[in-house]
């Protein structure tokens, strides 16, 4: 049954992905340098973060630790109360799973996390496969809510 077993699987591919590409850059490319990737529009680079988003609260692992563990526990108990519901919402908390976990993987091991993108077209910070999956995940999230808000308005 997809519901119950192909979207766990897909945050485990994507968990797998993320720590793969990680290790490739920590292999691969050296600590705070940037390398040519994809001209005018990304670069690889490695970088550790100590922090959350945006390099903000530094050296905080406690606390992540802590808040890592209250979002999963909200983000499995919001899928199992889901698991009937829309496919995008279910795709869109294993995409949030997959992204938490895998950056939680990198704090308890490593104690911090392993960023390697960085976009050449825009100042933006440099980020890793799992938060793409947390903001994509977010943000399918968000429109899924305002979608059920407004079938039940219009219903």
């Amino acid at each position: 049954n997809m519901r119950k077993f192909g979207f766990p699987l897909l945050a485990a591919v994507l968990i797998a992905i993320d720590q793969y590409v990680k290790a490739w850059t920590v292999a691969n490319i050296e600590l705070d340098s940037v390398r040519k990737f994809l001209p005018g529009f990304m670069s690889l680079a490695y970088l550790r973060n100590y922090g959350a988003a945006w390099s903000i609260l530094q050296n905080q692992q406690w606390f992540f630790t802590i808040v890592t563990i209250v979002v999963m526990i909200g983000l499995v108990w919001y899928y199992i109360r889901q698991i009937k519901g829309s496919l995008w919402t279910l795709f869109s908390l294993s995409l949030m799973m997959a992204g938490a976990l895998g950056n939680f993987i990198d704090r308890v091991r490593l104690g911090y996390v392993v960023d390697m993108f960085h976009l050449d077209f825009i100042n933006f910070p440099i980020f890793n496969v799992a938060d793409m999956c947390l903001s994509v995940g977010v943000g399918l999230l968000f429109i899924c809510i305002l979608k059920e808000e407004y079938d039940e308005n219009k219903g």
